[in-house]
Protein backbone atom coordinates (compact mmCIF):
# COMPACT_ATOMS: atom_id res chain seq x y z
CA UNK A 1 0.00 0.00 0.00
CA UNK A 2 1.43 3.78 -0.74
CA UNK A 3 1.71 6.23 1.46
CA UNK A 4 -1.13 8.28 0.66
CA UNK A 5 -3.20 5.36 -0.04
CA UNK A 6 -2.29 4.54 3.62
CA UNK A 7 -2.83 8.76 4.63
CA UNK A 8 -6.34 8.70 3.30
CA UNK A 9 -7.26 5.46 4.27
CA UNK A 10 -6.10 6.40 8.12
CA UNK A 11 -8.35 9.83 7.49
CA UNK A 12 -11.46 7.79 6.74
CA UNK A 13 -11.43 5.52 9.78
CA UNK A 14 -9.99 8.37 11.58
CA UNK A 15 -7.17 6.67 13.10
CA UNK A 16 -4.83 8.67 14.99
CA UNK A 17 -1.98 10.02 12.82
CA UNK A 18 1.19 8.57 12.06
CA UNK A 19 4.21 9.56 14.23
CA UNK A 20 5.64 12.74 12.18
CA UNK A 21 9.26 10.51 12.12
CA UNK A 22 7.23 7.47 9.81
CA UNK A 23 5.84 9.89 7.81
CA UNK A 24 8.77 11.86 7.05
CA UNK A 25 10.25 8.28 6.27
CA UNK A 26 8.25 7.47 3.66
CA UNK A 27 8.31 10.93 2.28
CA UNK A 28 11.77 10.88 1.70
CA UNK A 29 12.04 7.28 0.50
CA UNK A 30 9.05 8.43 -2.34
CA UNK A 31 11.49 11.22 -3.15
CA UNK A 32 14.84 9.05 -3.77
CA UNK A 33 11.98 6.36 -6.05
CA UNK A 34 11.54 9.14 -8.31
CA UNK A 35 7.94 8.46 -8.34
CA UNK A 36 5.74 11.12 -8.73
CA UNK A 37 2.21 11.16 -6.67
CA UNK A 38 -0.22 13.47 -6.75
CA UNK A 39 -0.13 15.13 -3.57
CA UNK A 40 -0.19 19.30 -3.80
CA UNK A 41 2.92 19.01 -1.00
CA UNK A 42 4.95 16.82 -3.45
CA UNK A 43 5.29 18.71 -6.43
CA UNK A 44 8.41 20.68 -5.05
CA UNK A 45 8.67 22.48 -8.84
CA UNK A 46 5.19 24.50 -8.39
CA UNK A 47 5.79 28.27 -8.83
CA UNK A 48 2.64 31.00 -8.67
CA UNK A 49 2.04 31.83 -12.13
CA UNK A 50 4.34 29.99 -14.25
CA UNK A 51 3.04 27.94 -16.67
CA UNK A 52 3.22 25.69 -19.71
CA UNK A 53 0.34 25.21 -22.29
CA UNK A 54 -0.59 21.31 -22.93
CA UNK A 55 -2.78 20.20 -25.63
CA UNK A 56 -5.38 17.47 -25.07
CA UNK A 57 -6.82 15.26 -28.17
CA UNK A 58 -9.23 13.13 -26.69
CA UNK A 59 -9.79 10.27 -29.57
CA UNK A 60 -13.51 9.52 -28.03
CA UNK A 61 -15.51 12.63 -29.26
CA UNK A 62 -12.35 14.11 -31.38
CA UNK A 63 -12.45 17.39 -29.22
CA UNK A 64 -8.68 18.91 -28.30
CA UNK A 65 -8.69 21.78 -25.99
CA UNK A 66 -5.33 23.57 -24.57
CA UNK A 67 -4.74 24.72 -21.25
CA UNK A 68 -2.34 26.30 -19.05
CA UNK A 69 -1.01 23.85 -16.47
CA UNK A 70 1.43 25.08 -13.42
CA UNK A 71 4.74 24.39 -13.09
CA UNK A 72 5.44 20.63 -10.81
CA UNK A 73 1.52 19.86 -11.76
CA UNK A 74 1.02 16.25 -13.48
CA UNK A 75 -0.87 16.10 -17.10
CA UNK A 76 -3.54 14.56 -15.01
CA UNK A 77 -3.99 16.68 -12.38
CA UNK A 78 -4.64 19.66 -15.49
CA UNK A 79 -6.73 17.47 -17.39
CA UNK A 80 -9.12 16.98 -13.81
CA UNK A 81 -8.90 20.83 -13.33
CA UNK A 82 -10.21 21.65 -16.89
CA UNK A 83 -12.46 18.83 -17.02
CA UNK A 84 -10.88 17.07 -19.27
CA UNK A 85 -12.10 13.38 -19.81
CA UNK A 86 -8.95 11.66 -18.73
CA UNK A 87 -9.57 9.23 -15.95
CA UNK A 88 -7.10 8.37 -13.38
CA UNK A 89 -9.05 5.33 -11.15
CA UNK A 90 -6.06 5.58 -8.56
CA UNK A 91 -6.14 9.23 -7.86
CA UNK A 92 -2.07 9.32 -9.36
CA UNK A 93 -0.64 7.18 -7.24
CA UNK A 94 0.61 4.79 -9.92
CA UNK A 95 -1.99 1.94 -9.36
CA UNK A 96 -3.57 1.85 -12.73
CA UNK A 97 -2.85 2.86 -16.19
CA UNK A 98 -6.40 4.63 -16.49
CA UNK A 99 -4.64 8.37 -17.22
CA UNK A 100 -2.47 6.67 -20.13
CA UNK A 101 -1.84 9.65 -22.75
CA UNK A 102 0.25 9.66 -25.88
CA UNK A 103 2.68 12.11 -26.52
CA UNK A 104 2.88 13.35 -29.70
CA UNK A 105 6.05 14.88 -30.64
CA UNK A 106 8.69 12.26 -30.06
CA UNK A 107 11.19 15.17 -29.38
CA UNK A 108 9.19 16.21 -26.25
CA UNK A 109 8.66 12.87 -25.34
CA UNK A 110 12.65 12.51 -25.11
CA UNK A 111 12.93 15.35 -22.92
CA UNK A 112 10.96 13.72 -19.98
CA UNK A 113 12.80 11.88 -17.30
CA UNK A 114 12.52 7.89 -18.40
CA UNK A 115 9.41 6.30 -16.76
CA UNK A 116 10.14 4.22 -13.42
CA UNK A 117 9.48 0.47 -13.35
CA UNK A 118 6.46 1.06 -11.72
CA UNK A 119 5.09 3.27 -13.93
CA UNK A 120 6.57 0.74 -17.15
CA UNK A 121 4.50 -2.27 -15.05
CA UNK A 122 1.24 -0.10 -15.25
CA UNK A 123 1.54 0.80 -19.12
CA UNK A 124 1.79 -2.75 -19.78
CA UNK A 125 -1.89 -2.80 -18.66
CA UNK A 126 -2.49 0.20 -21.08
CA UNK A 127 -5.14 0.09 -24.13
CA UNK A 128 -3.42 1.36 -27.33
CA UNK A 129 -0.13 1.72 -26.25
CA UNK A 130 2.93 3.42 -28.30
CA UNK A 131 6.18 4.01 -28.44
CA UNK A 132 5.34 7.22 -26.91
CA UNK A 133 2.99 6.00 -24.18
CA UNK A 134 3.14 7.41 -20.68
CA UNK A 135 1.06 7.65 -17.25
CA UNK A 136 -0.44 11.35 -17.30
CA UNK A 137 -0.21 11.34 -13.80
CA UNK A 138 3.76 11.17 -14.02
CA UNK A 139 4.25 13.38 -16.97
CA UNK A 140 5.17 16.22 -15.00
CA UNK A 141 4.86 20.18 -15.85
CA UNK A 142 8.32 21.51 -16.65
CA UNK A 143 9.49 24.38 -18.91
CA UNK A 144 11.19 21.74 -21.12
CA UNK A 145 8.10 20.03 -22.16
CA UNK A 146 5.75 23.72 -23.05
CA UNK A 147 3.65 22.95 -25.51
CA UNK A 148 3.31 19.59 -25.19
CA UNK A 149 0.39 17.41 -26.90
CA UNK A 150 -1.32 14.82 -25.95
CA UNK A 151 -3.59 11.88 -27.07
CA UNK A 152 -6.18 10.72 -25.08
CA UNK A 153 -6.85 6.68 -26.35
CA UNK A 154 -10.34 6.13 -27.18
CA UNK A 155 -10.51 3.10 -24.63
CA UNK A 156 -8.92 2.42 -21.23
CA UNK A 157 -8.71 -0.55 -19.25
CA UNK A 158 -10.16 -0.13 -15.15
CA UNK A 159 -9.88 -2.97 -13.25
CA UNK A 160 -11.71 -1.34 -10.49
CA UNK A 161 -15.20 -0.14 -11.84
CA UNK A 162 -16.29 -0.24 -14.85
CA UNK A 163 -16.99 3.29 -16.24
CA UNK A 164 -16.22 4.93 -12.79
CA UNK A 165 -14.26 8.41 -13.16
CA UNK A 166 -13.26 9.79 -9.93
CA UNK A 167 -13.76 13.44 -8.93
CA UNK A 168 -10.93 15.56 -8.27
CA UNK A 169 -10.62 16.42 -4.79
Amino acid sequence: MRLAQIVRLSNRLQLPALPERCLGNAIEARRESNIHTSTSTSHGERKDGDTITATFFDEKDKSEKTVKVPLGESLMEAAHANDIDLEGACEGSLACSTCHVVIEDPELYDKLPEPTDDENDMLDLAYGLTETSRLGCQVIATKDIDGIHVRIPGATRNFAVDGYKPKPH
